[in-house]
């Protein structure tokens, strides 16, 4: 018989005597409170009542429950309709904790509504039988909600941009085969030209600046169409809304800046160990801000810095190890095993905004020619460009908790040519030799002069 293997208890895994259970829904939740009964010892009280969803109510359950000395209420993390019971709960100093759906799900065949379920997952609770989701601090959160507007308002103004090519082209206006983009300045000045009435193409494409003037006769022949009136109206509506979301994405970024800077744990400390806003970005300071910190890896700039910041916080004690964090950003595959059959399952959906801004990252990174580049590359080859994609954007975010977890720490590029420098050459001469004789060669081996 094989030696048993003990397994250690994970922290939430405790069994506790005062617990609570909240089963959420829109306008109001079913409590359940399991405390110890006070006139039969060894034996369990379970109460159940309606509370109403409303700010009042919710701070009336909480002195309620603090009186009763709850030792941690769970919450099931319903669409948005959780956060009025943890943001009260938590404030008021109780330890709450926010649980997946699957996770609580009642037994199959049993009978199921609020009153049973609210019950089944004090149960789980008071037995330390439920994971509890990440939910970062307060001061994270309200940065998370800048950095995600964000992105939801740069999407939104991309589409515009794809609205405007596709009213272009409907006009025959085929600029944007000669320019790379369709936001630069040249672009922009020939577009306000049409609107205005201008409709010659000499003159249009007489507006082109820099590198764009070399293309003056390519300019012309693209600038030549249909463009009328209702093409003027509706482009100078699509280049408005581009402009409002561009002005609201800088008031944001300059906000997110600022939210960053008063976080304590996201400063750097100087050379001569003063520490504050603003501190680490002079010659010689042992502590880079957070932001610099993760700003030095390969694919990742400020703005993706800042989201990966208000997604998985500064503190990486919540995830202990590098692996951790991984799996709960759905960047690793699932191991199946039964039996003596092992295979991976699918990573998962995870958080979209993160997985999102390391994708970009890992894609960036996978152009460059540095160690995150050659990594993507090698993993391309065999594997496919997708694979290789969540391969490098795993590593991204392994790098960013070893930034974040030791803020002394500093990015260091391998460089393209790691891989090959570990190499061993005589083992992978003499694999060559093998697989030659093998073919029926005879193999004479001769130093390169």
């Amino acid at each position: 018989m094989m030696a048993p293997e003990e397994i250690q208890d994970e922290e939430y895994e405790q069994v506790l005597e005062r617990v609570a259970a909240v089963d959420v829904a829109k306008g109001s939740g079913m409590v359940c409170t399991r405390v110890p009964h006070p006139s039969r010892p060894g034996k369990r009280q379970t109460r159940v009542w309606q509370v109403d969803a409303d700010t009042g109510s919710v701070m009336e359950l909480a002195g309620h429950l603090a009186g009763e000395r709850i030792g941690k209420v769970t919450l099931e993390s319903t669409s948005d309709y959780w956060r009025i019971w943890f943001y009260v709960l938590e404030a008021r100093g109780l330890d709450v904790q926010l649980v997946n759906a699957r996770d609580v799900a009642n037994v199959p065949g049993r009978p199921k509504s609020d009153k049973l379920d609210c019950v089944w997952q004090a149960k789980l609770t008071e037995r330390g039988m439920l994971r509890p989701s990440f939910v970062p601090p307060a001061e994270i959160r309200r940065l998370r909600d800048y950095t995600r507007l964000r992105t939801d308002l740069t999407r939104e103004r991309t589409r515009h941009w794809s609205r405007l090519e596709k009213l272009l082209e409907d006009a025959l206006i085929k600029v944007t085969s000669v320019a790379s983009k369709i936001g630069t300045l040249s672009v922009r000045d020939m577009l306000e030209a049409l609107i205005a009435g201008e409709r010659d193409p000499e003159v249009l494409a007489g507006l082109a600046r820099g590198k764009m003037r070399a293309k003056h006769d390519r300019l012309v022949e693209a600038l030549t169409g249909r463009f009328d009136d209702h093409h003027g109206e509706l482009a100078r509506v699509l280049l408005d809304q581009i402009d409002s979301l561009t002005a609201h994405i800088d008031k944001i970024t300059g906000r997110v800046g600022e939210l960053i800077s008063a976080m304590p744990g996201a400063w750097g400390v100087d050379a001569d160990g003063v520490t504050g806003p603003g501190a680490g970005l002079g010659a010689g300071a042992p502590v880079l801000p957070a932001v610099a910190r993760l700003d030095e890896i390969t694919g990742i700039g400020a703005p993706a810095a800042q989201v990966v910041i208000a997604e998985i916080g500064l503190d990486m004690g919540v995830f202990p190890t590098p692996g951790h964090l991984v799996s709960w950003a759905k960047l690793s595959p699932r191991t199946i095993q039964c039996g003596a059959k092992s295979q991976s399952g699918r990573t998962g959906k995870g958080n979209p905004y993160l997985k999102g801004v390391l994708g970009e990252a890992a894609a960036a990174a996978g152009r460059t020619d540095t160690f995150l580049g050659e990594r993507y590359r090698r993993i391309a080859r065999r594997r496919g460009k997708l694979r290789a994609l969540v391969a490098v954007a795993r590593s991204i975010l392994v790098i960013a908790w070893h930034l974040l977890a030791d803020p002394a720490a500093r990015f260091r590029e391998l460089g393209a040519g790691y891989y090959a420098s570990r190499i061993d050459k005589n083992r992978k001469t003499r694999s060559h030799v093998r697989q030659l004789e093998a073919l029926g060669y005879t193999v004479t081996l001769a130093q390169a002069a």
